[in-house]
Formats: C-alpha cells, structure tokens, sequence
C-alpha cells in the first residue's frame, strides 16, 4: 500500500485538513499520515471548518516528525514553507511536494471573523490535494468504464 506523509509546522490544522481530503479523496487505498515539526494540539476551528465540509478530523491527534524516523514514504508533502524548509533527512520519499498554504491561525488575525480565514485555507487545501491527486496514476481510484473493461461481455 502507498503511504503518503502531510508534514506543516504544528500538525494543527493544514496539515491535519490535508490528511482529512486525502483520506475522504482516496478511500483508503493509500495510507494517509500528517505529522508536525513542533507539534501542538489540534485546532477546533480546523475540526469545524471540516464538519461543514462533512470531513470529521475530530478524532485526529498531532503528531511529531520524530515518530517516523527512519520510515520512508511514497509522497511526502509539505503544506507550510517552515516544514519544506527543515524537513528532515531521516524521513525520506520517493516524492516531495510543496504546496504553499496560509496559515489560517495568522489569518484568523486580520478579520473580523476567524472562521473566514479557516474556511479559506480549507478551500486552498481542497483544491490543492485534488490537484495533487489528479496528477498522481497510482492514487486514481478505478472509473465505472475502467471496470467495466475489465469485465468484457
């Protein structure tokens, strides 16, 4: 099974929103982790945002970087310009992606209503990781026409 690993600074929200499209995209034909530099605890507007979107990250946990010494990954993605930045080179990947998402909580600063600037970020990160699916053959789950060859008459 391919393993893909989200890495952002506090594994508090676009990493762990990322983790949550991913899982809902690829119905677990990939295994999806995310993972923190310096983790912190998850944030409940990261979990609200999601529910609008009927994502439930409510269950998810932050986690270090340092759990997953030594493992290495198919993907391994970062979603802020600290964890590209400091990556580590004991955690390895077949492939690296960088995607240059905001960071809610700095934007949650300059507006009225914090949840505008999650609920943004939410929708930078659905695009992004839909993006990123569509490039990747091996992450395609099968069409109805593919499986439909597959059984000729």
């Amino acid at each position: 099974m391919k393993k893909i690993l989200v890495l952002c600074t506090g594994n508090a929200c676009r990493s762990q929103m990322a983790e949550g499209y991913l899982r809902f995209f690829i119905q677990g034909q990939v295994e999806v982790i995310s993972a923190g530099l310096e983790p912190t605890h998850l944030h409940p507007l990261a979990v609200q945002v999601m529910l609008e979107d009927n994502i439930d990250i409510s269950e998810a946990e932050s986690k270090g970087l340092e759990q997953f010494s030594g493992e290495h990954f198919d993907y391994l993605l970062t979603v802020c310009k600290n964890a590209k930045d400091r990556q580590p080179a004991d955690v390895t990947a077949e492939q690296y992606f960088h995607f240059d998402i905001s960071d809610p909580e700095e934007g949650a600063k300059e507006v009225a209503d914090p949840n505008v600037a999650f609920t943004d970020t939410r929708e930078q990160i659905k695009r992004e990781m839909l993006q990123f699916i569509g490039k990747q053959d091996d992450l395609h789950q099968p069409s109805v026409s593919d499986t439909a060859s597959a059984f000729p008459e």
